[in-house]
């Protein structure tokens, strides 16, 4: 995502055939969950179907039970972080053990700016977390610059809890740290979070052998992931990597070649599959699978999920993502790199910050204007 505070571009008309593969209408439809404040993000407990959680970039997660806002905030950090632009309270990953450990874990922007992932426990109360039992799980300093704060926490099917940072802002990752290894910032990070506090490094991550990493990183040359997820069939990793000024692209890492550890996507040498530096190794990281290019009312791209929901058949395998400025919704169906254009049944309208996926398979679609919406079949 860009910004959170661009101004809504209403523009979905102009998008239409900017893809190919328009697919048929009356297939899918939209079924509003409710309105919030500047939501940035939908989840859910690991086997709770009659719960979802909304992610409010002030700092709330909102309790839905059985289709009802509950009054009462779930967690409430007002006050304790910072917010606005691309800062906030970003999102929050749910224990795969919660049943039986209760924890879970937040991502947000310190009152300083810097990125923190905290682990909190649910109180004695289940619709209540006990804000007592924060513990900073990881500290990653973020000088300079408010946005490229990355955003995503997602638990794989390895266990293990993923993380997504941006470069640090500025144009052009002034910092390098994107390409730099030993820098935890424009990665994708993989921790064990297993333990009583903090985390270990994961068998597996590059780091364990390779001293040119930092033992955290699992991916680098990465811009500003802002979502990402797995595919809960295949285990493949989807990213959607914020472009600068041209191109935006979506990531893939297939499970099958063990989702791509010490892998490189080529930010900041990279933009999509275009050289940034005049002259550069085109061959440099690893291509997207979908690449799209800025216009006037294109910018943004929000990475979203893999529907693996039984109320719409002819969904399956398709992973939905979206661009924050157009307000268009696409999808692609890997092996085939074919771009379907939803936005006539799925766009709600512009500023759609993020997606999410219940315990069911079902997708949802965020709106930082304030709606949640969830993808239905078509009457």
């Amino acid at each position: 995502m860009r910004r959170l505070a661009i101004v809504a571009l209403v523009a979905c008309a102009a998008c239409k055939g900017f893809f190919n593969n328009d697919l048929p209408p009356g297939v899918a439809d939209l079924s509003r969950v409710g309105n919030f404040d500047q939501p940035l993000y939908v989840t859910v407990i690991p086997g709770d179907t009659a719960r979802l959680f909304v992610v409010e970039q002030g700092g709330i997660v909102r309790e839905v039970r059985h289709d009802s806002i509950q009054a009462r905030p779930f967690l409430d950090l007002t006050g304790q972080i910072s917010s606005g632009g691309e800062r906030g309270l970003l999102s929050i990953a749910f224990d795969p053990e919660y049943a039986t450990n209760g924890r879970f874990f937040v991502y947000f922007t310190n009152p300083a700016g810097d990125l923190r992932i905290v682990r909190y426990n649910v109180s004695n109360d289940p619709d209540s977390a006990d804000e007592a039992t924060a513990d900073t799980t990881l500290k990653i300093p973020h000088p300079g610059q408010s946005n490229h704060n990355g955003g995503q926490l997602q638990f794989g099917p390895d266990g293990m809890l993923w993380v997504g940072t941006g470069d640090g802002g500025g144009s052009g990752d002034p910092a390098g740290n994107a390409q730099n290894k030993h820098a935890l910032l424009g990665k994708l990070l993989r921790l064990d979070v297993h333990g009583g506090s903090g985390y270990l490094i994961p068998t597996g991550n590059p780091g364990v052998s390779d001293t040119s990493f930092a033992p955290e990183i699992w991916a680098y040359g990465l811009r500003n992931p802002w979502r990402f997820s797995f595919d809960r069939q295949t285990g493949d990793l989807y990213i959607g990597d914020v472009g600068q000024d041209h191109y935006e692209e979506v990531d893939l890492a297939p499970a099958a070649i063990q989702r791509g550890p010490g892998a490189n996507y080529g930010w900041n040498i990279m933009e999509g599959k275009h050289c940034l530096v005049d002259g550069c190794n085109t061959a440099t990281g690893i291509p997207p699978i979908v690449e799209y290019a800025h216009s006037s009312n294109i910018c943004s791209v929000t990475g979203g999920y893999v529907y693996r929901g039984s109320a719409i058949p002819g969904l399956d395998g398709h992973y939905f993502f979206a661009d924050y400025c157009a307000g268009m919704v696409k999808s692609v169906k890997w092996p085939s790199v074919t771009v379907g254009d939803w936005t006539s049944q799925l766009s709600p309208g512009t500023n759609i910050s993020s997606f999410g996926q219940d315990n069911k398979g079902e997708i949802y679609i965020v709106q930082l204007s304030g709606p949640v919406w969830k993808i239905v079949a078509a009457p």
